[in-house]
């Protein structure tokens, strides 16, 4: 049976995210409503992963560090560089066993006594020098560059070592061209090290901010990189990458074996000229890294020894489970990863953690498509529209609590200006908007004169349109901030009344005006973007409710007209008040800071504002200090439960704009 597909047009409410990125947004709202401030609640989200629409886990990114960091570990304690020299060695012993057991048979030859004199001074001339070879092959190698082989087998011998030493060191320094040193003259060498002499000015420039010429170092020098990156960011990176690795086998040598290395490099590289601009470009590149530097050390521990070949591939497994590492760390801030990095991961610990990373970022991807994310200042950040989402979550968690039909519209009996013109009418009254129906007017007039002309108009004729009522009501939610209120668990009900009711106010009644002021130790406004990011401060003691309702008052009394009313949610009676500009705590509370806070309510009273308290604990000195408050202002008080905070300060909002301003 076929398919079928019903489209509609666009109309704003339709909902855009798919399953996961619906299960990641309810995650970081339910972090949100718990005090998380929203960059720590993606950065646990994106951690620790999701399930995706057909219910299968999607490791998050700590998964996939702990992948790479397991990888690393069991990479160091598997293998050692003990006997990094040890083919070497024993390949320059066999050379050099080789080369005496030639001067041996030179010498044992047959010949005139004249001959024989001269072969035995050779003989013993070169025995000598083999004597005094050093111990390291990398000294050893630099005193046989200028030793003359008598045996054959044994210079062909040691001049294929000294190829495949070059190759591979070479091609440490810079990838590829050690394949070609194998065939390079002395001449070829020299040009090398001109080529690298230019490639360090490039890097030069880059560095005190000039302009590489990029493009003519290619055009000169293009056939000894086959990869051809397109850029010099490109190529500056590639370079830095193959460095990197020789440096971190340096690094991660004791200073013996390290020195050792030094002199194969120095004996290998018989141009001094070539290697000190190796030198100089190793330089050159760790000072432009972002680390400022290249490679690191790495601590083997293992009893698996590792050829040099070996060792250098190693170096460059473990600096590319460093980028891995490096790349997943900046993706928690929602930073993309490259392609590249994206087949380095998939070839260090398989497609499935590179699929897993794929769904990851479609995640970010796809809320930042939505609108609910932006990148700021190399992080993810909410948007206002994603502020309200989280206000909208709030809200219908909040209505799921209460019985249908309690929330909707909201009429009023009584009637006013400035609202909506409805398509009712009734006859005018002095001091109405002159909103007349002409044609109801028109008639009435007809009516009365019988139609008589001309036809004349008097005030019982007129008939005006009835409007909504266009009452305001202007509010200040004051929050406790104080350490108690998450110490109790009371927090998470709190921050998402506050999220819930200013959805709830700029959805059902955008005229109405909220603020909100979070008071702890001291009192601050919060401003509505920033209610998703509100967060407390385990160290501020005190509750200023005081400070609170001084700044609630002056915030009121920039909207005139209308309802004026301050929402207090709190879970305990003031423990601290003003002396000047700084706060003073006391606990148990003194008579001070009550009798200090009571006056602050007594000012609101005279200036019309009305205190609706709504009480978390209900411990027989919070009652006495309530009724005293709602003695007071004549306002309300509520004692409740976390769990049916939203439930009672949403209706009893609803409940109070049902009625005539």
């Amino acid at each position: 049976m076929p398919q079928r597909h019903r489209y509609a047009r666009w109309d704003g409410t339709q909902e855009i995210l798919g399953p996961d990125a619906d299960e990641l947004f309810e995650r970081l709202a339910e972090d949100v409503f718990h005090g998380w401030d929203f960059e720590s609640a993606l950065r646990r989200v994106l951690g620790q992963g999701f399930r995706d629409a057909t219910g299968r886990r999607v490791p998050g990114l700590e998964r996939l560090l702990e992948q790479v960091r397991r990888r690393r570990q069991r990479q160091l304690q598997r293998f050692n560089l003990d006997g990094l020299f040890a083919d070497i060695r024993e390949r320059l012993d066999n050379i050099i066993q080789q080369e005496r057991r030639g001067v041996e048979a030179r010498r044992q030859a047959g010949g005139g006594a004249a001959d024989q004199r001269i072969r035995q001074r050779m003989a013993a001339d070169r025995l000598a020098q083999l004597d005094r070879l050093p111990a390291e092959p990398g000294s050893a190698i630099q005193a046989l560059q200028d030793y003359e082989f008598l045996d054959q087998r044994a210079a062909r011998d040691f001049a294929a070592l000294m190829q495949e030493l070059r190759q591979q060191l070479v091609d440490a320094h810079l990838r590829d061209l050690g394949r070609s040193m194998a065939a390079m003259t002395a001449a070829d060498v020299a040009r090398l090290g001109q080529m690298v002499q230019e490639l360090n000015q490039m890097l030069g420039d880059h560095l005190e901010g000039r302009p590489p010429q990029y493009q003519a170092f290619m055009e000169r020098w293009g056939h000894l990189f086959p990869e051809h990156p397109a850029t010099f960011d490109e190529f500056l990176a590639q370079l830095q990458a193959q460095m990197a690795q020789m440096e971190s086998l340096l690094q991660s040598l004791d200073p013996d074996r390290r020195q050792q290395l030094e002199d194969l490099l120095t004996g290998v590289m018989a141009d001094p000229g070539l290697r000190a601009a190796l030198d100089q470009m190793a330089g050159l590149l760790a000072q432009l890294s972002p680390q400022g530097r290249l490679g690191s050390r790495y601590r083997f521990v293992g009893g698996e020894e590792l050829s040099l070949p070996g060792a250098m591939s190693l170096m460059g497994e473990l600096q590319g489970l460093e980028e891995v590492e490096r790349a997943l760390q900046q993706a928690y801030q929602g930073e993309p990863i490259s392609g590249a990095v994206r087949q380095r991961l998939a070839e260090l610990l398989g497609a499935e953690a590179a699929r897993s990373l794929d769904q990851v970022q479609g995640l970010i991807q796809e809320l930042e498509a939505a609108g609910h994310l932006r990148r700021e200042e190399e992080r993810l950040e909410l948007t206002p529209r994603g502020v309200r989402r989280i206000g909208q979550k709030a809200l219908g968690d909040i209505f799921r609590h209460l019985q249908a039909g309690r929330f909707g519209s909201h009429p009023t009996a009584a009637e006013g200006g400035g609202g909506d013109r409805t398509e009712e009418t009734r006859p005018y009254q002095f001091g109405d908007p002159f909103d007349l129906h002409t044609a109801r007017t028109l008639m009435h007039a007809v009516q009365r004169q019988g139609g008589r002309r001309p036809l004349a108009l008097t005030p019982e004729d007129f008939e005006i349109y009835r409007s909504e009522q266009a009452s305001r009501a202007s509010t200040v939610l004051l929050l406790d901030m104080s350490r108690s209120m998450p110490l109790r668990g009371y927090f998470y009900a709190a921050k998402k009344v506050a999220l819930a009711l200013d959805t709830l106010i700029r959805t059902a009644y955008p005229r109405d005006h909220l603020g909100v002021i979070g008071f702890s130790d001291y009192a601050r406004e919060i401003p509505p973007g920033l209610l998703a990011h509100l967060s407390y401060s385990e160290y501020a003691l005190g509750t200023n409710m005081e400070h609170g309702l001084m700044l609630a008052r002056r915030l009121l009394a920039r909207h005139r007209g209308g309802t004026r009313q301050v929402i207090i949610v709190s879970d305990g009676e003031p423990t601290s008040h003003m002396e000047g500009s700084r706060a003073s705590f006391h606990y148990p509370p003194q008579p001070e800071t009550v009798h200090k806070t009571l006056a602050e309510v007594r000012r609101c009273t005279r200036e019309g504002i009305v205190i609706n308290t709504f009480m978390l604990e209900s411990s027989p000195p919070l009652v006495q200090f309530v009724k005293q408050m709602t003695r007071l202002n004549r306002g309300r008080a509520f004692f409740i439960s976390p769990d049916r905070l939203g439930d009672y300060v949403l209706v009893d909002y609803a409940a109070s704009r049902s009625g005539p301003a």
